[in-house]
């Protein structure tokens, strides 16, 4: 393995301070956390300023990232299409479960289908890809939810108006907040009717780069085919293909 090369690693080092709750950094500052000359973190700021990495404020004279970063997140973040990314994941999770596998999406509050693994069960299927997904009764919705903060939790929940899609449907929305812990705790969700009767499905959570939760991956299929034995295998696999779908994403191992 090559050398690292020092003042590349210390350019990197000093656009890493940004990411620690900090948004405007002087040199003085930099010097003391790098334990380095002034002169020499001023040369590296100075190279980083001159190709818009770093931006000096008028009012301050601090240093704060530059519009370069932004126009290379936005190249990353394109490589960032989770449908194209779980695509192979949803085909494993099929070929090990043998029942529908479902790719959810959350933005904005809202859930949406955006791909799906198909089995010939004849058994109507809620989901469909450009519709939404019921957040309270749907095991990707659930999934979903229980990894968002409490307060977003409780945003969501009582701002929305609960409908009883079947005899099953959770509407008490204290039941909901208790069933969203025990989700978090066991990491996977399931849907035992309540979205359409004689459907079970089993669903986890897929996070980007931050740790934030980004939408789900499910399987589901006619209830009587999930015995205790495929119950086990399918959330061990859901929750594996989430794993893989987030560090596709970028989330770190």
């Amino acid at each position: 393995m090559s050398k690292p090369i020092q003042s590349v690693e210390r350019a990197l080092s000093i656009l890493e301070m940004f990411n620690q709750g900090t948004d405007e950094l002087g040199i003085l500052e930099v010097s003391g956390r790098m334990e380095l000359p002034k002169s020499t973190v001023h040369g590296i700021i100075k190279t980083l300023v001159s190709r818009g990495y770093l931006v000096q404020s008028v009012d301050t004279k601090k240093y704060k990232l530059g519009i370069r970063l932004f126009e290379l997140g936005s190249v990353v973040s394109k490589g960032f299409d989770i449908k194209e990314k779980a695509a192979p994941y949803l085909k494993e999770a099929f070929n090990q479960t043998n029942e529908t596998v479902h790719l959810v999406k959350f933005e904005n509050n809202e859930a949406f289908y955006v791909d799906k693994q198909e089995s010939g069960s004849a058994i109507r299927m809620y989901s469909q890809v450009g519709r939404k997904a019921p957040l309270h009764c749907t095991g990707v919705g659930k999934a979903i939810l229980a990894y968002l903060d409490k307060d977003t939790q409780k945003s969501i929940l009582f701002s929305t108006e609960m409908e009883a899609y079947t005899e099953k449907t959770i509407i008490d929305k204290t039941q909901i907040l208790e069933e969203l812990d025990r989700i978090k705790e066991r990491g996977y969700a399931t849907d035992d009717e309540e979205i359409e009767m004689g459907l079970f499905c089993v669903a986890a959570p897929i996070f980007d780069f931050n740790g934030r939760v980004i939408g789900s991956v499910s399987t589901a299929g006619p209830k009587f085919r999930f015995t205790e034995e495929k119950v086990g295998i399918a959330k061990n696999c859901i929750r594996e293909a989430a794993r893989k779908i987030s560090l596709e994403m970028g989330l770190q191992k």
